[in-house]
């Protein structure tokens, strides 16, 4: 069965605490080794306060650790990668010698991402399907990485509105007309002006002098006003006899031009008269 049948879940963050007081929410602190050792990451002989490796599986922040690795305090951190975070009572520190750096991505940037760790105290233990990381302080960190199903989204409740709260399946209402959604408003009647000429009768709308627009009042100048109806006035409307005879061209000129025929001209080496 793989890992992703099983819904084994990545591991989000990694971190470093003194006891389960300190440990974050959401986190879980490693407190024994595979062997049966106290997990308890001692800075020297004979002191009793420590710190304890702590992980998170918490998907809300939408990153995985895709990778673990041990550096020394000689070596840089590699390109990528990040220290983690300490989460200790005052006065305590971790070690510098050798820390923990991880690299952390988007969770939909990986298909893969390290699922589990662990500690032994015995380097000579073995764990099966583990990966080695490192020795750290006389414990051995070993991580496993595979396949992991992202959780699927959950749609969001959605509020009942007002008006199917309201419907009644006791007393049907009768079915409405169909409407359209967007409907051209309808055109007033005084705004249609009746304008005459030579014996044809036009409708032509004509904004009125003044509407309000957004709070503004708008209205016409009125020289544009004259202007308008000056030129209402010389409308001259041509019926289709009036325009075929207006436009009519017989092509006369460009018939005579095609008939004429081009002038010869002389063979060369043939003399010319005199």
């Amino acid at each position: 069965m793989s890992l992703m049948e099983r819904g084994v879940q990545p591991i989000t963050a990694l971190a470093w605490t003194s006891n389960t007081g300190t440990c974050p929410k959401d986190f879980i602190m490693i407190s024994l080794t595979e062997d049966g050792m106290a997990a308890n990451f001692t800075r020297s002989f004979g002191m009793k306060s420590g710190y304890y490796l702590c992980y998170s599986k918490d998907l809300a922040g939408g990153m995985v650790v895709s990778d673990i690795q041990l550096i020394s305090d000689k070596d840089s951190i590699p390109h990528g990668y990040c220290y983690i975070a300490e989460h200790l009572e005052p006065k305590a520190t971790v070690s510098k010698k050798k820390r923990v750096c991880v690299r952390i991505v988007p969770v939909g940037s990986v298909d893969t991402a390290v699922l589990e760790i662990k500690l032994t105290a015995k380097s000579k233990m073995m764990l099966q399907h583990h990966t080695y990381v490192g020795d750290i302080h006389g414990y051995v960190l070993w991580c496993r990485k595979g396949y992991f199903s992202s959780p699927a989204p959950q749609a969001k409740p959605r509020s009942v509105s007002l008006d199917l709260r309201g419907l009644s399946l006791e007393q049907p209402s009768a079915p409405q007309p169909l409407r359209p959604s967007n409907p051209p408003p309808p055109m007033p009647h005084n705004k249609l002006k009746n304008v005459s000429h030579e014996g044809h009768s036009l409708n032509l709308y004509l904004p009125p002098l003044s509407a309000a627009l957004d709070g503004v009042p708008f209205s016409l100048h009125p020289n544009f006003c004259f202007t308008l109806n000056s030129q209402i006035n010389n409308i001259c409307i041509k019926s289709l006899h009036d325009i075929e005879n207006e436009y009519n061209y017989t092509f006369v000129m460009e018939e005579s031009a095609a008939k004429r025929t081009r002038p010869s001209l002389p063979a060369w080496g043939t003399p010319s008269a005199q």
